[in-house]
């Protein structure tokens, strides 16, 4: 990659040295800690990288905040026409709109690397990750720390913020408690899919789109009401993909609806649970990748 500064040459950027301690004891606790550790060196490295030239990571923040805008402004457009979509008004799906994008916006700000693995696989350059006595999911996961994709946290919380002042809401401290529960959840679901999609990699080696599929455009999903979609799909964002636990079902909770598969109502609150599941299967799944990886043979 090359960074260019405003007003000069396009130059390499290389990564800084950084040394990231040994872990100071053993257990799974542990190697935990040190592998949250080693992905805060790792990510704080490029971004000092990244803010020698603050004119052009400002510049990249305000374009991936106007594209990002673009979406809901479609939304805004297609409510200028209609008074409601599927029995929700612009607010609520306002609502559903900024839940999901701000979700997503956190684990693609500390997730989103996972896409370029497959190139990693197919060029041998996991190799160099693997030789390294630093967790290869942190290295993985903090590679070109991209601090440019807070444009889109940005957006979605200014979007969040509209919502939560215009819908008809009677906001006790259980409905903010699970709002705040539902971003952090839905952030970790989105998290697993990355890792999940980076696992797959070792296997298809350039599976990118099909990653993509499932995290970009699980959200496009997720920003529109449930009730316009068929039950199938819906029951398949449930029970076989379950990112109908991100915003749809606890969203619903807060705003009083009832699902369109008639759930318990206990269910609106699985979302930890959900997440908790979730990653532990990608914490499975990228092991079990680690350990197929062949290297390039060369």
């Amino acid at each position: 990659m090359a960074e260019v500064p405003l007003g000069g040459e396009p130059r390499a950027l290389s990564a800084p040295a950084v040394d990231v301690p040994e872990p100071a004891a053993e257990g799974p606790w542990a190697r935990l800690c040190w592998g949250v550790r080693a992905y805060g060196f790792i990510a704080a490295m490029w971004i000092r990288s990244t803010m020698v030239y603050r004119g052009s990571f400002l510049m990249m923040v305000a374009g991936s905040l106007t594209l990002t805008a673009l979406d809901f402004a479609a939304i805004v457009i297609m409510f200028s026409h209609v008074g409601a979509l599927g029995g929700f008004a612009l607010p609520e799906v306002a609502l559903l709109y900024g839940t999901c994008t701000a979700s997503f916006g956190l684990a693609d700000l500390l997730m989103g690397s996972f896409d370029k693995l497959g190139t990693r696989v197919r060029d041998g350059t996991m190799d160099t990750v693997l030789v390294r006595p630093v967790p290869a999911l942190a290295q993985v996961a903090a590679d070109r720390f991209a601090l440019r994709r807070l444009g889109r946290v940005l957006q979605s919380a200014a979007v969040l913020g509209w919502a939560l002042a215009n819908v008809d809401v009677d906001w006790s401290g259980g409905s903010v408690l699970l709002l705040v529960v539902t971003l952090l959840s839905g952030a970790a679901i989105f998290c697993s899919l990355f890792v999940l999609g980076g696992a797959f990699q070792f296997v298809a080696q350039d599976a990118a789109e099909v990653q993509n599929s499932f995290t970009y455009g699980g959200v496009t999903l997720l920003e529109y009401p449930p009730t316009i979609f068929a039950k199938e799909l819906v029951r398949g964002v449930t029970f076989v993909v379950p990112l109908a636990f991100v915003n749809w079902l606890p969203v619903l909770r807060i705003l009083g609806e009832d699902d369109p598969l008639g759930l318990p109502g206990w269910v609106d609150f699985g979302g930890p649970v959900v997440a908790a599941a979730c990653c532990a299967l990608a914490g499975l799944a990228w092991r079990a990748g680690l350990r197929a990886y062949r290297s390039t043979g060369s």
